[in-house]
């Protein structure tokens, strides 16, 4: 329908913009006729405008497509299947090793996807395998949300009962299981799990490199310390739960607060809920006293600072409920 179309065509070109592997949209045509679908699956359904998204990419292979010919039983076609994938998209992976080398390769390009999801905030909302891409690209924009108000548990999936699977907090621990799944899938191309574990192991260093270098540049610090900077990291998190901040805009004018003396006043308008921020104004200045004093230690140019946290945070994401204002305009033929 028009509406999913629009949002995966506007989505997957943001991404792109943001610096997210993904898909992308190459055009979005209206079909000229009705779609039945049930938005809410509340039992009411009406006709809606149809379209069709054209997307590109290198590949659009997926982790499913190796869980097929395995829970077959058909491991001549799964062997071809791996060696084809390797020989097109992974070239550079040869000889009696090129199995091993193309999974951790798979699983590393995991890791720094949904290190960047978590840079930028995105939730994708539907992480199964048919959705996970071998090269390591978001596929398949379905119900996926931005944070607004940071909430670990959001989930833009209506049947994802309280988030318990698919939400924001829970991507990386989603994409470990979903690498599991594959590996599974193909372990009968290997003598033994030695490999695949080895690729699971590369998942998690690539996740915590990338993520770690992700967050740093959103504080604005050049390098990471790994136990004092997660720890700020994980206070902060909290704290922005209780205050109801919003995600994108709190990241984005911490850049302009000055480390030396930090007023938490410069980020009031960033939450939702004003008696909400005013709870947790005390543990907000008590946060900021401790970022300030880590980014002041660190020294260095403050341009240079403001510089790295303009990259990292954005100052505008595809919101969900902008989306839906552009699609209503966009079913009453106004596609400005």
């Amino acid at each position: 329908v028009l509406r999913s179309s629009l949002r995966e065509f506007v989505c997957s070109e943001a991404m792109h913009a943001l610096g997210v592997p993904t898909t992308r949209a190459l055009s979005l045509v209206a079909t000229g006729e009705p779609v039945v679908r049930d938005l809410l699956y509340q039992g009411d359904p009406r006709p809606e405008p149809g379209a069709v998204v054209c997307r590109v990419a290198p590949s659009f292979l997926r982790f499913g497509n190796f869980e097929l010919p395995a829970a077959r039983g058909d491991h001549a076609l799964l062997a071809r299947l791996v060696d084809f994938c390797i020989a097109r998209d992974f070239p550079e992976f040869g000889g009696p090793n090129a199995r091993a080398d193309w999974f951790g390769e798979v699983a590393a390009r995991t890791g720094r996807l949904v290190a960047a999801w978590l840079r930028v905030g995105f939730v994708h909302g539907v992480m199964n395998t048919d959705n996970m891409s071998v090269l390591g690209l978001t596929i398949d924009y379905g119900p996926y949300g931005f944070l607004d108000e940071f909430d670990p548990a959001f989930t833009p999936n209506i049947t994802d009962a309280g988030g318990k699977r698919y939400c924001f907090g829970r991507q990386p621990a989603i994409a470990r299981w979903n690498l599991e799944c594959l590996a599974r899938a193909i372990a009968p191309l290997f003598p033994d799990a030695a490999a695949l574990d080895a690729g699971l192991a590369r998942y998690a260093e690539a996740f915590n490199t990338a993520h770690a270098a992700a967050m740093a540049a959103k504080l604005g610090l050049a390098g990471w310390r790994d136990d004092t900077d997660l720890e700020l990291v994980g206070d902060l998190f909290d704290v922005l739960a209780e205050a109801t901040a919003d995600y994108t805009l709190f990241f984005r004018r911490l850049a302009d607060v000055d480390p030396a003396a930090p007023d938490a006043a410069a980020l009031a308008d960033t939450c939702y809920l004003p008696e909400r921020w005013s709870r947790a104004d005390g543990r907000l200045r008590a946060w900021l006293g401790r970022w300030g004093a880590r980014v002041v230690a660190e020294g260095g140019d403050a341009g240079a600072r403001r510089a790295r946290m303009a990259a990292a945070n954005p100052w505008v994401v595809p919101r969900n409920w902008l989306a839906q204002e552009a699609i209503e305009a966009a079913e009453g033929g106004d596609l400005a």
